[in-house]
């Protein structure tokens, strides 16, 4: 599971990091559409971390009360 974990952890990085990098090109670019695109990139930078943290707290909710009904 650790393995699994580091993964992911390393995945959700990386996209973070992508995330960053489209946002900085966006606001560089002198197209029509990059403002548009800068709104979103930005809204997508805040919205997937807040998403990926609630996950990770129902998951520990959800898996919580499983380890406590095999010790039973």
């Amino acid at each position: 599971m650790k393995k699994a974990k580091r993964i992911l952890a390393l995945l959700g990085a990386s996209v973070l990091i992508l995330m960053y990098l489209c946002t900085l090109v966006f606001a560089l670019m002198d197209h029509p559409a990059a403002a548009d695109l800068l709104r979103a990139s930005i809204g997508c930078t805040i919205l997937i971390p807040v998403l990926l943290y609630g996950f990770l707290l129902v998951y520990r909710l959800l898996s919580h009360d499983q380890d406590n009904e095999e010790e039973r």
